[in-house]
């Protein structure tokens, strides 16, 4: 068994005064691959994405409205799902839970030979920057490959919205992703990656399911595979949490089947299941305090700006 998988439990620690600051964010140690290992995105889209990034700035953290908090007390992880994309780039199906009339309480995706580069995003974030993250550890979810043939391609991580929707994560700002072609992470990466894993060993095929973890502590990214913890993936992003939203990313290229679990069914990494590491637990809860901006005027609400956000 490779000496690298942590399976031990981390306990949270307790924010006090006279604990040492975060670390600052730090490229990955691992060579900086210039190309991918398979096909590479077309030159206007990277040109695009960095118009993109360079005129949307990255949206402040919002309050939820009541009704979703409201929903998130009565139904937990089940709340959770992906905005359902309105560009033709996407081709296939997105089923959320609240669609599912039966079985695990999942986000069932299909997509069809089609489907160009896309990145699919939760609609509900899993690190809300005005709620109090006190107690929890940090927030996971999973997803489990049902079909993924060359040159179908899925990719597991987070982003910031808005986040250019035709590129896939981990490519551009305020995103991380493993994609699951070459085992190749990424953040902020726009070429070609970094290796994450030490051999060919472990290769995506149906059946397996890939977690994406983040630890508040230090920043963490963190991926699983069936069930075991990987090395860490990059550490000291996204802080402090306090500045901004995170979600859930799913890069989609090609004809794919997966599922996506935000905790409505069991996690195979077994210390997701508790409740320091749930989702419902930390996002709609209470608040952190920052509840207004810095000129004192009140933020607007998620609705307020969901329109804008979703892109």
């Amino acid at each position: 068994m490779p000496s690298f998988f942590n399976f031990g439990r981390r306990t949270p620690q307790p924010q006090t005064q006279n604990q040492p600051a975060p670390p600052q964010w730090a490229p990955a140690p691992e060579l900086s691959h210039t190309y991918g290992l398979k096909d590479d995105a077309p030159g206007e889209e990277f040109d695009a994405a960095e118009a993109f990034c360079a005129s949307h700035p990255v949206e402040s953290p919002r309050l939820l409205e009541s009704y979703i908090v409201e929903r998130i007390r009565a139904i937990g992880c089940r709340a959770w799902g992906l905005t359902i994309p309105q560009s033709t780039r996407f081709q296939g199906a997105i089923r959320n839970p609240e669609d599912a009339k039966s079985g695990p309480a999942v986000v069932r995706v299909e997509t069809s030979p089609q489907c160009k580069d896309f990145c699919l995003m939760s609609d509900l974030p899993l690190v809300a920057g005005l709620y109090d993250m006190q107690g929890k550890q940090g927030v996971y979810y999973e997803l489990t490959i049902i079909e993924m043939v060359d040159p179908g391609l899925v990719a597991i991580g987070t982003a910031c919205r808005p986040y250019p929707e035709y590129r896939l994560p981990g490519w551009n700002r305020m995103s991380a992703g493993l994609h699951l072609d070459d085992m190749r992470k990424f953040f902020e990466d726009p070429y070609g990656g970094r290796d994450y894993m030490p051999n060919d060993s472990y290769k995506v095929v149906e059946g397996d399911t890939i977690g994406c973890g983040y630890e508040f502590q230090d920043g963490v990214i963190f991926f699983t595979y069936n069930g075991m913890r990987l090395p860490d993936a990059f550490t000291g992003v996204y802080l402090p949490s306090t500045k901004q939203d995170v979600y859930a990313s799913v890069g989609v290229s090609g004809a794919v089947k997966f599922s996506v679990n935000f905790g409505g069914d069991y996690f195979r990494w077994l210390e997701g299941n508790e409740w320091s590491w749930r989702v419902e637990g930390l996002v709609g809860g209470r608040l952190n305090g920052a509840i207004e901006g810095d000129s004192g005027e009140e933020l607007p609400s998620y609705r307020e700006v969901a329109g804008s956000s979703f892109h």
